[in-house]
């Protein structure tokens, strides 16, 4: 999967751009606040039709302007597609080969991205809800159907919260119309789990053998997707798993009522992280860390070639430097001539990459992007 074109209006900083773009590396430099990272966020927004940085839309249109578009041309093994995103103040609207997507989930996951980013080092040391954002993103270009289970999850748990909180200490509590909304709960739940359970099992084996490439054989990585509670096991059958959640609900009522929230459920869950069975979060060096996450990255790029078809485009946010020497050259060693791969850097200066010589190199100041002369490696 390709990335030919990306043009830009009204977009963050920029008013008008259009770049084309090759097969393999493009590096993006230039001082900060420039707008490196803002075109590496319009190639995500055309994956996921969201920012990686911002939960507010109107925050990528242009200063004093009412609506932003991103296209871009997409290229497949087998054919090639436009996309398009208009964002406006009232919301979204999607196009995949020039016809309107009545649902984003339709539009979603059409273009294939993973972003590694300094940000992402929060995957160890960060709150349990950035690691179930990273698998939601994840999950959600894969499984089209995830993210309606998810938006469904959402909108109940909303709705039995807000019920919680204005009616659980009132005599005007409704028992039988609580019962509905916590089964239609449990019944996205199972979903969503099973989902989340079984993309966390193939990552792990996906990784596993790459951690100890990195580490030289010293270090064994384990993942595990963990249940908000010890009630639940996420290895049973799905009927088996709805009656665990059942009764969990059941024994949880009153403290669910005293507390007026949902206290279980994929909103609560967690991915754990092991360096040689110790938790990564407790235990991992600084150097072990960004061995974990590089392996995460590397092997999110092979399970969405499984899962799809073709590898997906690679984004790295100034990511190089939270990096080492050696392991910038096993991440671009391991990714060269497979993958598009798109790098924000402040200075091309000090990057010992062999690609370099092949790559394409654009420089952005001021919203200006304007395109450089290939370096000799």
């Amino acid at each position: 999967m390709r990335l030919k074109q990306l043009n830009l209006e009204n977009f963050r900083n920029y008013p008008q751009l259009n770049l084309e773009f090759n097969h393999g590396l493009t590096i993006l430099t230039g001082e900060n606040a420039q707008g490196k990272t803002n075109l590496l966020e319009a190639i995500f927004l055309l994956s996921l039709a969201k920012s990686h940085r911002s939960n507010h839309d109107n925050e990528m249109i242009r200063w004093h302007e009412n609506s932003a578009r991103v296209t871009g041309l997409v290229e497949t093994e087998h054919f090639e597609f436009p996309l398009e995103l208009i964002l406006t103040n009232k919301g979204k609207k999607a196009k995949y080969n020039h016809l309107e997507q009545a649902k984003l989930s339709h539009f979603i996951g059409k273009l294939n991205v993973i972003l590694f980013a300094p940000e992402d080092m929060q995957l160890i040391k960060g709150s349990p809800a950035f690691r179930r954002k990273f698998l939601d993103s994840e999950l959600g270009q894969s499984h089209p159907v995830y993210l309606n289970e998810l938006l469904e999850y959402n909108r109940i748990l909303k709705q039995r919260n807000t019920y919680l909180k204005q009616y659980s200490h009132s005599n005007q509590f409704d028992n039988v119309y609580f019962s509905i909304l916590t089964q239609q709960l449990i019944d996205r739940a199972v979903s969503i789990v099973r989902y989340r359970s079984n993309f966390v099992t193939s990552l792990n084996q996906l990784a596993q053998p790459i951690h100890q490439a990195l580490s030289n054989e010293r270090d064994q990585l384990g993942m595990m997707y963990l249940a908000s509670s010890s009630h639940l096991d996420y290895q049973v059958d799905e009927a088996e798993l709805k009656s665990q959640f059942q009764a969990l609900f059941e024994c949880s009522f009153i403290r669910e009522k005293d507390q007026a929230t949902t206290l279980y459920g994929p909103h609560r869950d967690d991915l754990g992280l092991y360096i040689n069975d110790k938790k990564a979060v407790d235990f991992a060096s600084q150097g072990q860390q960004r061995t974990t996450v590089l392996s995460l990255k590397l092997a999110e790029i092979e399970l969405m070639k499984e899962l799809k078809g073709e590898y997906p485009i690679l984004l790295l946010d100034d990511v190089l430097s939270e990096l080492d020497d050696a392991r910038q050259h096993l991440l671009m060693s391991y990714i060269e001539k497979k993958v598009q791969t798109f790098l924000t850097t402040a200075t091309i200066q000090g990057l010992k990459l062999h690609q370099l010589s092949d790559a394409d190199i654009f420089y952005v100041e001021n919203a200006n992007v304007y395109k450089g002369e290939s370096l000799n490696g």
